[in-house]
């Protein structure tokens, strides 16, 4: 790790400069935009009257100067006024050229640290830190680019003066991590040819070129090669991204890396996880393999469209049940707890068997009643909720299996859903709002007077839990 006086948050309370490299990487993208409208414009006026001119030469080449220096100026002038500062307690941000904006955030609303790589900042020994913290909103603050080492030094200062943690320097010592887990290359290429999205895509480019050869009709490839191109799309940006898949530990939370072009280092503290979701398509059954994603606070709120692909909100690409099982274990932990966190014995093998796998009522599940097969014949059984001392399980899919997990003291509100036929037939919708993610807890078709009991219930138990594990979000205080 870098010596405290080369660690941009080393100075406390003065305001620190991005990397001077940071101008020629990010702003290359602003150029290359511009060069493509260019190239776009003046390509048709070449195909409509050939080789041009010297002197409309001259113009293009002039024109594609001028728009690089102007592209070039802007991004130094943003590196110029971009400045962080780290306090104790909160961390400031300066940006914008025109329109300037300063951001102020609490280091205890900090829900999740992230180390990005992207592709040519790796060449240059670059990497971007991007912060998640609680609040409505764009609540992400982004510090591109710093030198790696920086970056790193960096995360585990805010992570230790979040955790409220005290050491000696400017600088928190690096906690150390334990992998858990790694994803085999092998498995996870596997696992995507074992992918629905795959076998639609195999399916679509089979029915056109059958269509064309007996039918003569080559309208129909080339009407599905737009679908072809962005269902490789979709498989490759999760190849990409799932590829190196590590599961990891350290005092100051879940580490998860991951990523093949560009590289990310998440750090999920402890108690952050707000909901977590088990899930198995239905070609990943002979393999007993489960996808374990989350939501986190704050996490991926008004981010762009470029950061929110990166970031799928997995803590489990692909693995076996024992694999997400071991992976949820370090997630369902006290926060407020300063001894030990929570063991969740409720959660015993045969429950998360029944939530798993399970159809009805086995190990106590409130599950849908016969009559809900008139709104759902094939997975009616399937509907059901469970509560323990300690979490919410809901579960769901027949032929994708789904099971949402969600501790008391993380329920944000509670609502019950009844449509016209669901009257009739005397059944509701019990839907558990949880932060923004891809974990949406609600179980369908239950019997209506107990799904209403259920959530009077249930608010009661997140009142009391909250109440239990309450805290500043200083979690490791008196560790």
């Amino acid at each position: 790790m870098s010596s405290p006086a080369a660690v941009p948050a080393a100075g406390e309370g003065q305001w620190q400069r991005l990397h001077p490299l940071t101008p020629f990487v990010r702003g290359w993208k602003v150029v290359a935009a511009l060069l493509v409208v260019i190239g776009q414009q003046r390509g048709g006026e070449l195909v409509r009257t050939g080789i041009p001119s010297r002197s409309e030469a001259l113009i293009t080449l002039a024109v594609i100067v001028a728009t690089a220096l102007l592209g070039g100026l802007y991004a130094v002038l943003a590196w110029r006024r971009a400045r962080y500062r780290v306090g104790a307690d909160s961390l400031q941000l300066r940006t914008g050229v025109l329109f300037r904006h300063e951001r102020a955030t609490q280091l205890d609303r900090l829900q999740a640290v992230d180390v990005v790589r992207p592709l040519l900042a790796r060449f240059f020994g670059l990497a971007e830190l991007s912060l998640e913290v609680a609040g409505g909103g764009d609540s992400s603050i982004r510090l591109s680019l710093l030198r790696e080492a920086d970056a790193q030094a960096l995360r585990s200062t805010l992570l230790a003066r979040a955790a409220g943690l005290r050491f000696e320097g400017d600088v928190a010592p690096q906690a150390p991590e334990r992998a858990v887990l790694e994803v085999s290359v092998g498995r996870l290429v596997e696992s995507l040819v074992r992918d629905p999205v795959t076998v639609l895509g195999a399916a679509l480019v089979t029915a056109a070129v059958l269509a064309t050869i007996w039918f003569h009709l080559p309208a129909a490839l080339a009407a599905l090669l737009p679908i072809g191109f962005g269902l490789v799309g979709i498989l490759w940006s999760r190849f990409t991204g799932g590829f190196g898949f590590i599961v990891a530990t350290s005092p100051d939370g879940i580490r998860l890396h991951h990523g093949l072009l560009t590289t990310r280092s998440q750090t999920v503290p402890p108690g952050r996880v707000q909901a977590l979701r088990l899930r198995q398509p239905l070609l990943w059954r002979g393999r007993d393999w489960w996808r374990v994603e989350v939501n986190v606070a704050g996490y991926g709120a008004g981010r762009n469209k470029e950061d929110r692909e990166a970031d799928e909100h997995l803590l489990l690409t692909v693995g076996t049940r024992a694999e997400a099982l071991l992976v949820v274990s370090l997630v369902l932990t006290d926060p407020g707890s300063q001894s030990r966190p929570a063991t969740y014995d409720d959660l015993s093998a045969e429950l998360i068997q029944a939530g798993l796998t399970g159809r009805g009522s086995a190990a106590g599940f409130l599950s849908s009643p016969p009559r809900a097969r008139l709104l759902d014949p094939i997975g009616w059984r399937r509907h059901g909720v469970r509560v323990t001392a300690s979490v919410l399980l809901a579960r769901r899919g027949v032929f994708r299996r789904e099971l949402d997990i969600v501790p008391h003291e993380r329920t944000q509100s509670l609502a019950l859903l009844q449509g016209p036929l669901q009257r009739r037939l005397g059944v509701a919708t019990f839907v558990l709002h949880s932060t923004r993610g891809p974990v949406t807890p609600r179980v369908q078709h239950l019997p209506a007077l107990a799904a209403a009991q259920l959530l009077h219930q249930q608010a009661e138990r997140a009142t009391s839990a909250r109440s239990d594990s309450a805290h500043d979000g200083r979690w490791m205080l008196g560790r």
